[in-house]
Order: structure tokens, then C-alpha cells, then sequence
């Protein structure tokens, strides 16, 4: 997905220069002259011209912002468009980052006692006992039912069937879950790939057996299954039943959301509830309402977008603020509480999943969100009047 970031710079680069570009355009470039000496790659022979330019225009319009009477917020709220503009937007707000830190005292000890999310999961065995896998060491943690279970150096959690296998023994159930703050991928028996988000768990055989690979999921999971023609591999999210054979692709089920969008990279997939099933496309989106039972929509989505947590990564493109808090609170550990009416506000951008919680809610309260943290709840309100 990086070279499209890249293909999209250049796009941005080359309409910038024909006086064409748009105004979130604009600032996205701007957003990224602090980080061309470390974005070379970006440079080739058709626009080094046009990119040596650039800099001197940018220069000078930051250079007039910088000493204008009064620090400008950002326009029409987070940085437009992509892992790019998340992976530099740091050093856009940097500037309103500092001025925050001398004014507000509570955010020194907010950055100490809540920090972003990282490799951390349970997994419980079929004989019920757990283990703590940000605890254990790298090596063979468990062998069960003819597989070995190995964590490697990565974090990653490995099942392999052993060298010489009990044919007839019988697979058993593991589960792995994830709390709110964690992630955790794990390879399984047949080699499909898992990569869980925060507060998921993922219910799986140790090794398959019979005409179908099944798995059941809660919360949400990026897959890139196995090939196999002769033994579809099922994902199990409530309602919904995700069918493919060999691809990538993406669930979100969790039960607090209204519905359950399943988003395809490449191949394709076979989405059902019930009876009623569609087939969707790469790009594509299904979603299953979890009110209306049997309803199956489908839609082209943002990719970049839809996968962005798998690259450690938020990023959002018209989300509302609801939608917003929901992710950094599951990734953070913390709870949102509304004080006030719920704006219809969107938001466009992104930012790194590495980043201190205070640095997010700058960006938020840039654009007129109030936020404030009392232990590990953040009550959440909307002033339009603030930040004029």
C-alpha cells in the first residue's frame, strides 16, 4: 500500500504546480516539507525540479503563517488524505503540541499513565489454563493435539502440526483475545495469517479437519487465508458468515457497533446471513445490519482507510466524531463519555497508533472537541465557539 501513498504524493505534486490543487491538497504538501530530507524516495528524475521549487514556496508561505499574528488551526479538521499525511502529521501540529504542554500540567502525567496500545493477548488453551503471551518468552509455549505452538522473536504466535502427528487424535479449541490497548497476529495450522485488533478474540481448532476451515470471531480481524480449493475457510462473526477459499480481507464485528463490514484487499469472498448471501469485489465492503436481520449492503470503500490499523495506523476519511472516539478508545484503554450533544462533524486524516494520547487530542480539540481525562475516562464535548 506504501507506493500508492507515494503515487499519490506525486499526484498531489504535480497538480500543486499546475495551480489546480485544492486547499486540504495544499496542506497536505505543507504538511510534508519538514519531512522531505527523510522522504528522498519520493524524488526522481521527471519532478526534482518542480520539488526544488516547491520547498521555496512552501518555505515562505509556513515562514508568513509562523509570524502572522495568531497560530491558524487546521482546515476543515484532520490532514486529507492517507498513511502519508498520518505518517507526518506530527509534525504539523508540533508547534500547537508545545504550546499545549506549557499551558495544560495534566498532560506530562496523562502521557505517563495511559500509553498507546501494543502486542498483548491471552490465549486459552482447550484445557482451560491461559497463557499471557506479552509475558512468555519466544520458543515452543504449548504442544497439544499433535501441533506445536511456538512465539517467535516478531510476537507472532505459530501453530504447526508436529513432525509425526497423531492423525487420530481429534482437534481441540483455542481461543486468543485480545484486551482493549492490544493486537496480536497468529499464524494457524493450515498458514492462514490472523492479525487481531484491539478488544477481539478469535475462537479456532488447533488443527483442521474435515471439508471446512472454521473460525469464529469477535471484535475485529484482518485474514489472508491460506489457499486451499478443496477446503473452504469460514470466519463466524454473529449474524454473518464469511466464505473464501484463499484471500485478504478484513472483519469488523464488534457487538457495540451497529453493524458488521467485512472489506475485501484481493480474490474475493462470499458474505451471508442466512439464506441471502453476496459475492464482493476488491475495494468492496460489505455490511450486515445487525438490527435488520438477512440485509446485506455492499460498497466501494477507501482501502488505505479500512486497513490502516494493520499498519499501525489511524486513519479516517469522513468519519463522525462517535466513530473517531470509539477507535481511540479501544486502542488507548480508555472510555468516552458525551457531555453534550454529538456534533455532525467530520473528520479526514490520520495519525500513528505510536502516538502519545495528548498528541490526539490536540488534533480533536483543534477543531473544537473538548476533552478532558479523570483516570481512564475522557468526557467529550463540542465548542464550536473555541479555537476561532
Amino acid at each position: 500500500m506504501k507506493s500508492s501513498y507515494n503515487n499519490y504524493f506525486r499526484e498531489i505534486l504535480k497538480k500543486y504546480r499546475q495551480q489546480t490543487a485544492s486547499s486540504e491538497e495544499k496542506k497536505f504538501l505543507e504538511s510534508y516539507y519538514n519531512m522531505f530530507e527523510v522522504k528522498e524516495e519520493l524524488i526522481d528524475d521527471e519532478n526534482e525540479a518542480q520539488f526544488a521549487e516547491l520547498k521555496n514556496d512552501i518555505k515562505a508561505n509556513i515562514d508568513e503563517r509562523i509570524a502572522g499574528p495568531k497560530i491558524r488551526k487546521l482546515n476543515s479538521g484532520w490532514i486529507k488524505y492517507g498513511a502519508a499525511a498520518a505518517a507526518v502529521l506530527l509534525v504539523t501540529i508540533s508547534i500547537y503540541l508545545i504550546s499545549y504542554q506549557q499551558k495544560n500540567s495534566l498532560v506530562a502525567q496523562m502521557d505517563r499513565t495511559i500509553s498507546p496500545g501494543g502486542n498483548n493477548a491471552v490465549l486459552t488453551l482447550a484445557n482451560g489454563s491461559k497463557i499471557v503471551l506479552n509475558q512468555v518468552k519466544t520458543g515452543e509455549i504449548a504442544r497439544q493435539s499433535g501441533i506445536r505452538i511456538t512465539k517467535k522473536n516478531n510476537g507472532e504466535l505459530i501453530y504447526q502440526v508436529s513432525a509425526s502427528p497423531d492423525l487420530t487424535e481429534e482437534a481441540t479449541i483455542n481461543t486468543i483475545s485480545t484486551p482493549n490497548g492490544g493486537q496480536y497476529t497468529i499464524v494457524l495450522s493450515d498458514g492462514s495469517r490472523v492479525k487481531l485488533n484491539a478488544a477481539s478474540s478469535l475462537n479456532f481448532p488447533t488443527s483442521f479437519k474435515g471439508t471446512e476451515r472454521v473460525v469464529y470471531l469477535e471484535g475485529e480481524a484482518y485474514f489472508e487465508v491460506a489457499k486451499n480449493i478443496q477446503h473452504p475457510f469460514k470466519v463466524i462473526s454473529g449474524l454473518q458468515t464469511v466464505e473464501v477459499l484463499g484471500t485478504h480481507f478484513n472483519v469488523e464485528a464488534y457487538t457495540d457497533e451497529s453493524a458488521i463490514k467485512t472489506t475485501l484487499a484481493e480474490g474475493s469472498v462470499k458474505v451471508a446471513v442466512g439464506k441471502n448471501y453476496t459475492i464482493i469485489n476488491p475495494g468492496q465492503q460489505a455490511m450486515v445490519g445487525r438490527e435488520s436481520v438477512g440485509s446485506i449492503t455492499t460498497a466501494q470503500v477507501n482501502l488505505d482507510k479500512e486497513m490502516a490499523w494493520t499498519n499501525d495506523l489511524f486513519i479516517f476519511d469522513g468519519d463522525n466524531l462517535k466513530s473517531v472516539m470509539s477507535e481511540i478508545s479501544r486502542w488507548y484503554n480508555i472510555s468516552a463519555v458525551y457531555t453534550g450533544p454529538i456534533p455532525d462533524k467530520k473528520f479526514f486524516g490520520g495519525i500513528s497508533r505510536n502516538s502519545k494520547l495528548s498528541e490526539v487530542f490536540k488534533i480533536l480539540e483543534l477543531n473544537q472537541v473538548k476533552l478532558r481525562l479523570k483516570g481512564k475516562t475522557v468526557y467529550v464535548s463540542y465548542d464550536p465557539s473555541s479555537n476561532e
